[in-house]
């Protein structure tokens, strides 16, 4: 048995940040690790510049990301799937890099930034047998945040709190069960299944905007693409 932490991503758009600098800025289909710990950073305190902190957190937590199965009803007693869509928001930006390398600037560039529209997550949490920071500590956080806690990006804010519940239970998916709608694609550091997908979205603290790269097992019907 074992303690977990369950948050909610809910918001009209969400970005979940993948690999880019300046121009295109794709977004991921699910929160990203970096993306997680970023956001339980700010609830934290923690700031940018702060990497003793921030490697603290990094290492004292594991995650599960569910993507969630949403519907609607109809008239007809029937329901309707409601299902993710991703769209590209167009931007010009002045002052920025000079072909998105080095440090001189131009005037102005072009960029394009993805959002996740219709998308609802749900966010295991635990902690690793060293850490450093108590599942006390990151529940207390979210539930009251020191910085504003966002979905990725600014523009992102949640239309719920985070904190839904803390429970205890024989591993991830049965902590993940206990929690409403019950469908969905799971995404875990814990393995569930023989499923496995590989990413590069583990921040390297003390080298900034650089990633390595997690095994991720995969439970569900609904597989994500990236």
């Amino acid at each position: 048995m074992g303690d977990y932490l369950i948050l909610k991503l809910h918001g009209p758009m969400q970005a979940w940040g993948e690999h880019t600098f300046e121009g295109l800025r794709p977004s991921a289909n699910f929160p990203t690790r970096s993306a997680l710990l970023g956001l339980l950073g700010a609830c934290l305190g923690i700031g940018r510049n702060e990497r003793d902190r921030l490697q603290s957190l990094a290492d004292s937590v594991g995650m599960a990301v569910r993507v969630d199965e949403r519907s609607v009803p109809r008239r007809n007693g029937s329901v309707h799937p409601v299902r993710m869509v991703k769209m590209t928001d167009y931007h010009t930006v002045k002052d920025a890099r000079e072909d998105y390398s080095g440090l001189k600037s131009h005037e102005t560039i072009q960029t394009w930034r993805e959002y996740l529209y219709d998308a609802e997550f749900t966010v295991t949490l635990w902690c690793r047998a060293d850490a450093v920071m108590s599942l006390a500590d990151l529940e207390k956080a979210v539930q009251q945040p020191l910085f504003t806690p966002y979905l990725g990006r600014r523009s992102c804010p949640l239309t719920r709190p985070l904190f839904h519940a803390r429970v205890t239970a024989n591993g991830v998916v049965e902590a993940l069960q206990t929690v409403a709608p019950q469908g969905g694609t799971i995404y875990s550091e814990e393995k569930i299944s023989d499923t496995m997908k590989r990413v590069r979205d583990v921040p390297l603290i003390q080298q900034p905007r650089q990633f390595a790269g997690r095994n991720l097992y995969v439970l569900g019907g609904g597989h994500v693409s990236e």
